[in-house]
């Protein structure tokens, strides 16, 4: 029984680490109001830290692949010298210096690179954040739980690089982009359950990132527990959500629900709602998070965009 547990434990580490893994004239109006980039400037980071950014970076490491999608929104791609081995969007990141893995990035390697600013997140990497700032590394920490956490975290990358500016607009145009998605939706929230891992069955419940994008795509989720929870088999067919959402990846087959024993005693696979999510853009706290939410919203109401 022990043994269950330590796994389970273990699992929920690792799914936590790998999720880790208006109109144009009020544009204009908003991003003029926006203050111009100057250093020194002090931010708040998302592991609660100020921290003091000196100078304008013009070397850094990015140790998330969100982070590093961010980055790129912000046109600062040109100025990361290090990235993960998760990291693969855009395709340009192909080109930039590896310095370790998510789980595990290589100090060596970042020191190496001679950042001025290394941008990581929370979770399996907090241990890092001590290390590298023993390096002389100037370190920020991003990784927000919802959608306006994200706002947030964009801002604050904005401010650490000095794309002040560009963060606005890249943030309005996700508020503009969630905004017609949700205008498209006039019904009921659709009760929902989303799988992460198959075996053993895990999900995404209350306080998850996840979680908020099911909210703001008219999503009901049928899991009220906090966090990236295990789930069983029995608590799923008692539920019985309407739509049944999965991730495709290492962790998860969603092509094989239907021939899993009991599964097809959901309603969600009687009536063919299963929907699988490219994986990315629902755990990947970034700007393409918005087309996370349009996936989420035309599997839960496809008759609102033609589907």
């Amino acid at each position: 029984m022990r043994g269950k547990w330590i796994k389970a434990a273990l699992l929920s580490a690792l799914v936590i680490a790998v999720l880790a893994l208006g109109g144009c004239g009020k544009k204009a109006e908003e991003t003029a109001k926006v203050p111009s980039a100057s250093f020194p400037v002090t931010i708040t980071d998302d592991a609660g830290r100020s921290v003091t950014i000196p100078a304008k970076p013009e070397r850094i490491v990015s140790l998330a692949p969100a982070n590093t999608e961010i980055l790129y929104s912000l046109g600062a791609l040109d100025r990361v010298v290090g990235v993960t081995t998760y990291d693969d969007y855009p395709p340009e990141v192909s080109t930039i210096e590896k310095v370790g893995d998510f789980v595990t990035p290589n100090l060596e390697a970042i020191t190496a690179a001679k950042p001025d600013l290394v941008l990581v997140t929370t979770g399996v990497q907090a241990d890092v954040i001590e290390k590298l700032e023993n390096t002389g590394a100037v370190v920020v920490a991003i990784d927000p739980q919802s959608l306006e956490a994200l706002y947030v975290s964009i801002d604050t990358v904005g401010k650490a690089t000095g794309e002040v500016a560009t963060a606005a607009t890249v943030i309005q145009e996700m508020k503009d982009e969630l905004a017609s998605i949700q205008d498209a939706i006039d019904a009921a929230p659709v009760r929902c359950f989303v799988e992460i891992a198959q075996e053993p069955l895990y999900t995404a419940g209350a306080g998850t990132l996840i979680n908020d994008l099911i909210e703001q795509a008219g999503g009901e989720n049928v899991v009220t527990q906090e966090g990236y929870v295990a789930y069983s088999l029995e608590q799923l067919l008692k539920d019985d959500p309407e739509v049944y959402l999965a991730t495709k990846g290492s962790m998860s087959d969603p092509s094989t629900l239907k021939d899993r024993a009991g599964y097809d005693k959901l309603s969600a696979v009687v009536n063919g709602r299963v929907a699988v999510l490219d994986d990315n853009l629902v755990s990947r706290p970034g700007p393409r998070i918005i087309q996370g939410v349009r996936q989420i919203a035309e599997a839960l109401h496809p008759e609102a965009f033609g589907k």
